[in-house]
């Protein structure tokens, strides 16, 4: 729980600079107008809703608010990306329609009526092109990314990283919620402070009240001593709370306490104790799904969602996938000569449901096992490279286990000889865990399964 290394100029940036030219980031803006309903004839033009969700319904996050009665609170929800206009109900109770037709997602193409409760809409992309503000670096801190949908967001991180407020950060599984997390404490004012990462994911219901904000000698059977929850480790720091979609309910509420009064009481103690720590908070989930099937309380949503980040995923990255190969197999030791261009081709070609995280693996098995573990590895594997590597794979075929147990059992020698090396190479987890491009926590987690 120890803070995080700064951030250095490392090779990450060497192989990126002189590499890329980067140009104005240009989006297309977003009109609604209501048709019929209360809010008849009024008109909302959405500047940029290339890079972010754009919410319609009656809370007060939503860019198109309604007064509508019939208009659920989060009710339906804009997209537009290369492939254009998208329109997506959001778990509604009156339902989205859609020229008469309910709809869950669909594709638009411009003009169509679209229907929420008693209320008529017309939503069309603007024509007129804007120039949106953008950075001209391919990085923040530890997040890489040279794309238009990434360097629009940096000027975001920047100004975040710079404030106290309470950051949601969504996206994805592997889109690198966690790195941008690190990157925005290791550039902030605290970055002096801990940085304490919480994943509601992985510790027992019964726990979670008592890791959260600690507990007091014999507060419960096992309870030998006293112990602080992550709250008081992030004292003067940051608190990361990531995948808090998984919270539950019940503790929702005495999390949203604690960070609006900025302090906690133990398990089995009597007294509250003061904390100082940012807030920042990750989830996978659709949390304006989740909150409108009351899985996720309205209240804590509105004190988390200050500013709130979604993290484009891999595919939606245009370029990204052939830049960040190249940047993770330099990193992880190869030639930048000796990177096949039929291999970045293939991973050009693959939609990365694991997106960032799922490419780095695979630079990564391709280094220590050869084409084997590409994207492609269900189809190759019987291919096996020279080496020890081919030894080692050769040796759990010939052991006639199911794929799935075969599978794991070449990925956990991949994971044991990959931290090994690296560590060899680094030093100490932190440097590696940079030099690796994947969070410090997620890297001891590998680590502990050597």
């Amino acid at each position: 729980m120890s803070p995080s290394p700064p951030v250095h100029d490392d090779d990450a940036t060497a192989v990126l600079r002189g590499r890329i030219s980067v140009g104005p980031v240009l989006s297309p803006g977003c009109l609604v107008t209501v048709l019929e309903g209360p809010d008849a004839g009024g008109r909302t033009t959405i500047d940029d809703c290339g890079s972010r969700r754009v919410l319609i319904g009656q809370s007060p996050v939503c860019d198109v608010r309604l007064t509508d009665r019939t208009v659920s609170r989060r009710h339906a929800a804009l997209e537009i990306d290369a492939g254009g206009l998208h329109l997506l109900d959001l778990g509604s109770i009156n339902g989205t329609f859609v020229n008469g037709l309910r709809i869950r997602d669909v594709s638009l193409r411009g003009g169509e009526t679209i229907s929420l409760g008693e209320t008529r809409l017309l939503v069309d992309t603007d024509p007129t092109t804007r120039v949106v503000p953008s950075s001209d670096q391919t990085r923040f801190g530890r997040v890489l990314g040279a794309s238009p949908e990434m360097r629009r967001l940096y000027p975001i991180f920047e100004r975040l990283a710079a404030a106290e407020v309470p950051v949601l950060i969504e996206g994805e599984t592997g889109t690198g919620k966690e790195v941008l997390a690190e990157s925005l404490h290791e550039t902030s004012p605290r970055r002096a402070g801990p940085f304490v990462i919480f994943d509601c994911s992985t510790v027992s219901p019964q726990l979670l009240e008592a890791e959260l904000f600690g507990h007091e000698r014999g507060a419960f059977t096992g309870a030998v001593s006293d112990r602080i929850g992550v709250f008081e480790q992030a004292h003067n720091g940051t608190l990361l709370i990531d995948e808090i979609g998984d919270l539950d309910l019940h503790l929702q509420a005495k999390l949203l306490r604690a960070i609006e009064r900025r302090e906690v009481r133990r398990v089995g103690g009597n007294r509250w104790i003061r904390v100082n720590a940012r807030i920042l908070a990750a989830t996978r989930r659709d949390l304006d799904r989740e909150v409108q099937a009351r899985r996720f309380r309205d209240d804590l949503f509105y004190r988390l969602a200050v500013t709130r980040v979604e993290l484009p995923p891999l595919r939606k990255r245009s370029g990204d996938v052939a830049l960040l190969a190249r940047c993770f197999w330099t990193l992880l030791g190869g030639e930048e000569a000796a990177l096949p261009p039929d291999l970045v081709q293939r991973f050009e070609e693959h939609d990365w449901p694991g997106n960032v995280r799922e490419l780095h693996n695979a630079v990564a098995r391709h280094l220590a096992l050869g084409d084997v573990m590409s994207p492609h590895a269900g189809r190759e594997l019987a291919q096996g490279p020279p080496g020890d590597a081919a030894d080692f794979i050769d040796r759990v075929v010939a052991e006639g286990l199911p794929l799935p147990r075969a599978r794991q059992q070449v990925t956990l020698e991949l994971e044991r000889r990959y931290v090994t090396r690296m560590l060899e190479l680094h030093g100490s987890v932190g440097r590696a865990a940079a030099a690796c491009g994947i969070g410090r926590r997620y890297f001891q987690m590998l680590r502990a399964k050597k």
